[in-house]
């Protein structure tokens, strides 16, 4: 393994949650290593300069989140939603909840499948509300008929962009994969919480990279 990285699961039983994490063969000095590594993942010249600055910081907490993770906690998402009946209709919010919505309308068996796109944030700076795509008119009148509508996003954060898409469709049911204190209470249902200074990455934010041997060496 040497010069590779090496992917593994660690439990901090201190933490509400199993932290995935990515290590490479360096040392871990209270998740320093973990920090130095996530920049290692990122391709060259992929970040503004601003932004690896946000990742080296030290006191930032991260909660890396692989592939595999990922659709092991959208499929218990769905079993999650599995007893509360049917669904007519899946509103995913672009872009970040279109991959759960997916799973969660596989395994739910939900056909019809619709996106809404609001912007919130802007290079991992939160910014102002902007609806880039709104919810179609048959989907709306689903809802409006009395049909049982879900709105599936990866994360509540601050909880700004699910009010905008709450008061398109004030009766849907609202889920995510992660949830932050500040905007929990605004979703119906969730699997994992995360502290509110914590920065998930998700597994579209990462790449695999070469890491260097710790002996300096090249092979």
């Amino acid at each position: 393994m040497s010069g590779q990285a090496l992917l593994c699961r660690a439990t901090n039983p201190t933490e509400p949650y199993a932290l995935p994490c990515i290590i490479a063969l360096r040392d871990w000095r209270d998740g320093r290593g973990l920090l130095s590594t996530i920049l290692q993942f990122i391709p060259a010249g992929a970040a503004p300069v601003q932004e690896r600055a946000i990742l080296s910081n030290p006191n930032q907490k991260s909660f890396p989140v692989t592939w595999d993770q990922f659709h092991r906690d959208s499929r218990a998402l769905a079993w999650r939603l599995a007893g509360m009946g049917t669904f007519d209709a899946v509103v995913a919010i672009a872009r970040g909840g279109l991959v759960p919505a997916a799973i969660v309308a596989r395994e739910l068996n939900i056909r019809t499948v619709e996106t809404v796109a609001v912007k919130s944030y802007d290079h991992q700076n939160k910014g102002g509300i902007q609806v880039l795509k709104s919810i179609s008119q048959p989907v709306l009148d689903i809802a409006r008929n009395g049909g049982k509508v879900l709105i599936v996003d990866d994360l509540v954060d601050t909880g700004s962009t699910a009010r905008v898409v709450r008061e398109m469709l004030p009766g849907a049911h609202f889920a995510t994969v992660y949830a932050k204190p500040m905007g929990r209470d605004l979703v119906d249902t969730f699997i994992t919480e995360v502290s509110q200074d914590t920065w998930i990455f998700f597994p579209w934010d990462l790449d695999v990279a070469y890491v260097a041997p710790i002996s300096g060496g090249t092979d």
